[in-house]
């Protein structure tokens, strides 16, 4: 159970703030909660000040070696907005494709070991939620060639979104080979086939499947190859387990 807690600990933006977006913006007119400049600096403050530094100085993932020389760091001058779908674009009700589920800022722990810190807008503040193995999310954003991240942490999947296209720079599960296109429509329309019938309010979190409510609790969002356990994930502030769906886990400190 500790380790189901520890692999769901992440925290990002309250659910019910994905749940409320609601669509006067075009698909084609972006995700909703874009760092502003104002953000851009707070997110380099907290991740390359002290607190973040020690802890980085004492992050060890599993199987990490150490090497020679080395300092613990952070690279705020680099940061990738990691982006979900939202449960009202799920559903139909919203345009807005997506919204701001964390900044992720390239790091090296006190060992050597690439690592990435998460930080989460939490009301006016910027907070460090988690240092996470590896810095998926900074090759996704050089695959993503200019395009937002897209994560679809229910699968694991990561688009490259480009107005209304997306396309497809791991698909995981889904079965969609990485370099496929897809309009905003078609992603939407996979999208409500996978999930529309689990959504906050429906039979199946009203049974508590797969185990109802999960509040600000939700999947790590990346992956290191070669772990594939299956666990629940969230949506917009459901917990939802699915039959064939993994969520991989990337090693990771809280």
């Amino acid at each position: 159970m500790s380790m189901l807690r520890n692999a769901m600990g992440a925290a990002v933006l309250a659910g019910a703030a994905m749940l409320t977006t609601t669509g006067a913006a075009s698909a084609a007119g972006g995700p909703a909660g874009a760092p502003t400049a104002a953000d851009t600096a707070a997110i380099g403050q907290v991740t390359g000040g002290a607190d973040t530094l020690g802890r980085l100085a004492k992050t060890k993932f599993p199987g990490s070696r150490t090497a020679a020389a080395a300092q613990q760091a952070a690279d705020p001058r680099t940061q990738v907005p990691v982006y979900e779908p939202t449960a009202a674009f799920v559903a139909g009700r919203s345009d807005v494709p997506a919204a701001l589920a964390y900044v992720a800022v390239p790091a090296r722990t006190g060992d050597g070991t690439a690592a990435t810190v998460w930080a989460e807008r939490q009301g006016p503040a910027w907070t460090v939620v988690n240092v996470a193995s590896g810095d998926y999310e900074r090759q996704y954003a050089q695959a993503a060639a200019g395009g937002y991240l897209l994560h679809e942490p229910q699968v694991n999947a990561w688009y490259a979104v480009h107005g209304d296209a997306v396309t497809v720079l791991d698909g995981s599960v889904t079965g969609l080979a990485a370099g496929t296109k897809l309009s905003l429509a078609d992603y939407r329309a996979a999208l409500h086939e996978r999930y529309a019938d689990k959504l906050p309010g429906s039979a199946y979190d009203r049974d508590g499947a797969g185990g109802g409510y999960g509040g600000r609790e939700r999947a790590v969002p990346a992956a290191d190859p070669g772990d594939v356990p299956v666990l629940p994930f969230v949506l917009g502030g459901v917990l939802v387990l699915v039959a064939g769906a993994v969520a991989v886990p990337r090693l990771r400190r809280r």
